[in-house]
């Protein structure tokens, strides 16, 4: 790679922890700039998810020193998602990628509107919240959640964010930290999973994690600082972005014009 190269993958990185801390889909940007480096796309698939656990490991303890982890209930919800991450990394190869985005598309246009017309669900949260047992509907959610992020990464944390909010109760900024906590358990998982398999590239996933880092150090901040009303409006506009994308809209578009 040349030096304006590293410095794409840095940049990509900032972006991708960036939102990936506040919301989720930042690896609609890592992605594409992987392949385009040269990287067939399961090992992209795979090099991501170096980047994504070392920007996880600095959003989980950004998150506790400001006091607004639920480790307990973090750990608990995790271990379903292991489960399912470990599933979705084994199929990755078997399923029709293209189907799968189209159909995640069309979640998020959903969620996009309950986000919408439901704010206070997602602002408030219940303050029993991580003193409970997991439901079978708990398990299963997050169970299926692990198996999308074992098996593609991107926008799984907009679903973690719908499950812990809609499912569990919490408000946005203590479900966004649990959500780094709960990819950080599950992406060492998947990414053993890569390994195995050869599908990982050290050089350019540890140059990645540099600009995912930073970014996932000052969105961790900015979630607390600004609180959980700007969380949910950058949430709505990165639903709507990502939804837009994995649809095809914005391939419709190039067309058009």
């Amino acid at each position: 790679m040349t030096w304006y190269h590293y410095l794409a993958v840095v940049a990509a990185g900032f972006v991708a922890g960036f939102i990936n801390t506040l919301a989720g889909s930042g690896s609609l940007v890592t992605l594409p700039v992987l392949i385009f480096l040269g990287l067939p796309a399961n090992v992209a698939n795979g090099t991501n998810r170096v980047a994504i656990l070392l920007q996880n490991v600095v959003g989980v303890g950004s998150f506790r020193q400001q006091k607004v982890l639920d480790l307990r209930g973090g750990l608990m919800l995790a271990a379903p998602a292991i489960v399912g991450s470990i599933v979705g990394a084994q199929i990755a190869v078997n399923l029709d990628e293209q189907m799968m985005r189209r159909t995640i598309g069309a979640l998020m246009v959903a969620m996009l509107a309950v986000i919408l017309v439901r704010p206070k669900r997602w602002l408030e949260g219940r303050p029993e919240v991580g003193n409970q047992y997991l439901t079978w509907k708990q398990l299963l959610t997050f169970f299926a959640i692990g198996v999308y992020g074992g098996f593609i990464q991107a926008g799984v944390g907009i679903f973690l964010l719908a499950g812990l909010v809609l499912g569990v109760g919490y408000d946005l900024v203590r479900a966004n930290a649990v959500k780094v906590l709960i990819v950080l358990c599950f992406t060492g998982f998947a990414l053993t999973v890569f390994l195995i398999n050869g599908q990982v590239r050290w050089s350019v996933g540890l140059i990645l994690a540099v600009g995912n880092m930073l970014g996932a150090w000052v969105a961790a901040r900015m979630a607390v600082a600004r609180g959980a009303t700007f969380v949910r409006w950058l949430l709505i506009a990165v639903v709507a972005v990502a939804s837009a994308k994995l649809l095809g809209l914005f391939d419709l578009i190039v067309r058009l014009f």
